[in-house]
């Protein structure tokens, strides 16, 4: 676990974890179009652990569409639950991909009552490939069937991630019609307690890493 920090240094980490660039090299494949490429913009932190912030994130006033078409209120439907919190999409050729693995991995390592308890929520931020459809295509195969995957309006998105210090763009289509991507891949862990989010783990955060820290996380403790 690294030093703790408050929200004014948490943003500034966020802001510092923004701009590494890769590239998935095929179209959207929600789409089928073989032509483009998406390109992911995203954080790294080369630590692995997480940061426990010594004033936790309020949880973001989310109201958005899940893989059912059905509205999903993440304050009131996450209350009081042990709630991780990434914001991503499918199009994204490693990082998405690599951290829902991650979680998954992690969480079948836990009791299975406290699977049943822990909520993990993908949030696309790439909204208009990202139908609910897709999102309930995609996350079985990337993460679990169990997470919750959400889609609505970029700007409600955005403003989201923002009370959360992180920072994400909307997709951008290249001169050579490759897709650009930009958003911070940070996940945020809520305490069931308190519903506030009080741990942030980067991208190069490993399952090992997550399977030591989850089983505090469902408790609402510290890990």
């Amino acid at each position: 676990m690294r030093k703790k920090t408050g929200p004014a240094a948490a943003l500034l980490l966020a802001a510092a974890l923004t701009l590494s660039a890769c590239s998935s090299g095929d179209g959207d494949s929600g789409s089928g179009d073989a032509a483009s490429a998406v390109t992911d913009l995203s954080g790294r932190d080369q630590s692995g652990a997480g940061t426990a912030l010594d004033q936790p994130y309020t949880k973001p006033d989310l109201v958005l569409t899940d893989t059912k078409g059905k509205k999903f209120d993440l304050r009131e439907q996450t209350k009081g639950k042990p709630t991780l919190l990434f914001f991503g999409y499918t199009n994204c050729p490693d990082v998405c991909p690599l951290t829902m693995s991650n979680i998954a991995i992690a969480e079948k390592s836990l009791p299975k009552a406290d699977q049943d308890k822990l909520q993990v929520v993908f949030v696309t931020t790439d909204p208009e490939r990202d139908t609910p459809a897709e999102l309930a295509r995609w996350l079985p195969s990337a993460g679990d069937s169990s997470f919750i995957g959400l889609s609505g309006d970029f700007p409600t998105i955005q403003a989201g991630a923002r009370q959360v210090g992180i920072g994400i763009d909307p997709a951008k289509k290249e001169k050579d019609d490759t897709v650009v991507s930009m958003h911070g891949a940070q996940v945020v862990a809520f305490s069931p307690k308190t519903d506030k989010g009080y741990v942030l783990y980067g991208e190069s955060t490993s399952s090992d890493d997550f399977a030591k820290d989850l089983p505090k996380l469902v408790r609402g403790e510290k890990p």
